[in-house]
């Protein structure tokens, strides 16, 4: 990885690193394109996670095949913009309240292409 460490990847409830490698350099792409930093505000999940163990089923979060990108504004539309053209057809947008983010997604096995908010 370029711009990113493992340890912004890591499971903040075991400390397992689970991302997956080809979901890391997509968003070295990403990353570089956009033109400035940005945090990784959630990253790999295992599926003992409270949030993962609350969905009826683990969420691509514990496939090591997404994560959540803290922006907002301007900076959000245009990770969304940057995300769309390197073919990531799975995005969440939350954008009101404190912890702002964009989710982004490549689980093939969920449903695309899709964009929802929280």
């Amino acid at each position: 990885m370029k711009y990113f460490h493992d340890d912004e990847f890591v499971c903040q409830h075991c400390g397992k690193i689970g991302i997956e490698d080809r979901f890391t350099a997509l968003l070295d792409k990403i990353r570089e394109d956009a033109g400035f930093p940005f945090l990784i505000s959630s990253g790999y999940r295992c599926a003992e996670h409270p949030i993962e163990k609350a969905k009826s089923k683990p969420g691509s979060h514990s496939m090591g095949l997404a994560c959540d990108v803290a922006v907002t504004g301007e900076q959000a539309l245009k990770v969304v913009e940057i995300a769309l053209k390197h073919g990531i057809k799975r995005i969440g947008v939350n954008q009101k309240g404190r912890s702002r983010f964009i989710h982004l997604d490549i689980a093939d096995s969920l449903p695309q292409p899709t964009i929802w908010s929280y």
